[in-house]
């Protein structure tokens, strides 16, 4: 995403329009705007030929050459192709590649903080034609992207928990007390903040679903926000849109439990189970 920015920005300040960019390429305009919305791959030969063409040094094309291999590299997420479907890949690579991640569930705990029985449960119900295989890949998959919470450069999670969603129970009482202690020890992360939205805070600017907000340390990239329905996912990075789901989620915030009473509001469910 960040090599098509800049490409574009290379070509408009060289002054050549989509025509002169494509018939350089012997392509269509319709390859060269793909490119740079990063809607394709970046084709080594067709990049080369269009920054030499914008006018850019070569000991700078060689440069972003080198950033155009990496880019294309594939991501550990693709050994999970089998399972992972075209529109949920790009959410798992925004999700490695961002600094801080905001989320609002109204259904269930967020991914990146479900034990591996809470999270087979709900496979298990969303794919109930799935193989046991099948179901162990998903699982793994999810398992493998809690990863990036304990690495060195972990993102900061911030994310608002509908109360709905743990008094949801999935997979019996044994199942969601777990869940609730995994919870409770995701507090104590540093790079961990988490709140309840509870029933008595009533009616919130979020209740249209789920949504997640990617910011990124790059320059170039704008904050992310991504949604999801049954059979595909929505990706929002238009400022004005991205705004609206910043102030709705900040909404949120103010209504939800504060931050230093989760872990008592968490323990009085984890009673009821």
């Amino acid at each position: 995403m960040v090599l098509g920015m800049r490409l574009r920005t290379l070509r408009e300040k060289a002054g050549v329009s989509f025509d002169q960019a494509a018939k350089a390429l012997h392509v269509n305009q319709t390859t060269v705007r793909r490119m740079e919305k990063a809607e394709v791959g970046l084709k080594i030969p067709y990049v080369e030929k269009l920054l030499l063409t914008y006018g850019v040094p070569r000991e700078e094309v060689d440069a972003f050459l080198a950033l155009a291999q990496e880019a294309n590299r594939p991501g550990w997420w693709h050994r999970f192709r089998d399972v992972l479907p075209e529109w949920f890949s790009l959410y798992v690579s925004l999700e490695e590649a961002a600094y801080r991640i905001r989320a609002y569930e109204p259904h269930c705990v967020p991914g990146l903080l479900q034990t591996e029985d809470y999270a087979r449960a709900l496979f298990r119900v969303g794919f109930p034609a799935a193989s046991d295989q099948e179901l162990d890949r998903r699982v793994a998959l999810r398992l493998e992207r809690q990863a990036l919470l304990t690495r060195p450069d972990a993102p900061h999670l911030w994310a608002v928990i509908d109360e709905t969603a743990l008094r949801r129970p999935v997979g019996g009482p044994a199942v969601m007390r777990a869940q609730i202690d995994r919870l409770v020890e995701a507090l104590a992360m540093p790079n961990v903040t988490l709140q309840v939205l509870p029933f008595a805070a009533g009616p919130h600017p979020g209740m249209f679903g789920p949504f997640q907000i990617f910011r990124f340390q790059i320059p170039e990239l704008p904050d992310i926000v991504y949604g999801e329905n049954l059979t595909g996912a929505g990706y929002v990075d238009q400022r004005a849109d991205v705004a609206t789901y910043l102030e709705a989620l900040d909404r949120m915030c103010t209504q939800a439990t504060p931050v230093h009473r989760t872990e008592a509001f968490l323990g009085a469910i984890r009673k009821e189970y």
